[in-house]
């Protein structure tokens, strides 16, 4: 009888195609995965205990403010363990398409459903002073999560390795606002306003552009623009002065402003890419100098 051949052997191992390799289940990543999902239900638990708190009143209640932000905090935890998933499989090697798989399911709960009820419960609802508001809240937090829910879908399959055997696949940019980041504007957008209600300012003026603010997003995530990713970076990664003293400006304006910085740095993440994006199509199309 023929013993095996060793490199087969090994090959076949190696091989994330086969049922046993692509179903495997690596416990840390997938714990981290799970965390995730963890965050990601308890922050929906919250946004539904604060619609409740508020009791149809037009004024954000003491009790609906602090439950919308543990919701907020949750989030960001899923962002966290999101990132940490993902790092320990590439660290370790193992990552799975099961694992992506889970990750993706998870993240539609996390940055995708919960954020959708911060839309329609807090960011546009009737206490904003524009009773139309209830008619088409529900329906810009459908769009926000059907955008992302695609996007998960997209991302899985672009990176799948089925389409990349050749050649490994390319991580330096996402394609389109990644999901995370999209949760985090909104996150960071419920903090902000949290923090003027807190104050006794006024939030109808921000009223007509939340609607349209939350559309762009939706859509960014569904778009082709590029977004710089940060999985390249490790203890290795160099840099420059002036990109090392940026992040250290913006690490310190979000410990001294807290809301409002986070909030603006969400935006500047966002209009970074679509800038950028508009500036290369805009060197593309422009007349070659002869």
């Amino acid at each position: 009888m023929a013993k095996p051949d060793p490199t087969e052997a090994e090959d076949e191992r190696a091989n994330p195609y086969t049922v046993a390799n692509a179903s495997r289940i690596y416990f840390l990543p997938n714990l981290m995965t799970a965390g995730n999902l963890f965050c990601g239900f308890v922050a929906v638990i919250k946004c539904i205990q604060a619609h409740y708190a508020m009791r149809g009143l037009d004024l954000i209640t003491p009790a609906a403010s602090s439950l919308y932000r543990e919701a907020v905090w949750f989030i960001f935890g899923a962002m966290a363990f999101d990132a940490l998933d993902g790092r320990l499989a590439r660290m370790g090697g193992r990552e799975s398409l099961f694992g992506a798989e889970f990750d993706s399911l998870a993240d539609v709960v996390s940055f995708g459903l919960a954020p959708a009820l911060m839309v329609f419960f807090l960011i546009l609802s009737p206490t904003q002073g524009y009773p139309m508001f209830q008619s088409i809240g529900w329906l810009l937090g459908f769009v926000y999560l059907l955008c992302a829910a695609i996007r998960l879908a997209r991302f899985n399959v672009i990176t799948n390795p089925l389409l990349h055997r050749s050649q490994p696949a390319s991580s330096k940019d996402f394609v389109g606002l990644p999901v995370p980041a999209a949760a985090g504007t909104i996150a960071s957008l419920v903090l902000f306003l949290l923090n003027l209600a807190a104050h006794d300012r006024s939030l109808q003026r921000w009223a007509l552009v939340l609607p349209l603010l939350l559309f762009l997003i939706a859509i960014l995530m569904v778009s082709t623009i590029r977004y710089p990713s940060g999985k390249q970076i490790d203890l290795q990664t160099k840099t420059r002065l002036t990109t090392f003293v940026l992040f250290g400006v913006v690490a310190a304006s979000v410990i001294v402003f807290k809301e409002y910085a986070m909030f603006v740095a969400c935006l500047a993440y966002i209009f970074f890419g679509l800038i950028r994006h508009l500036r290369h199509r805009h060197r593309a199309h422009a007349p070659t100098k002869v």
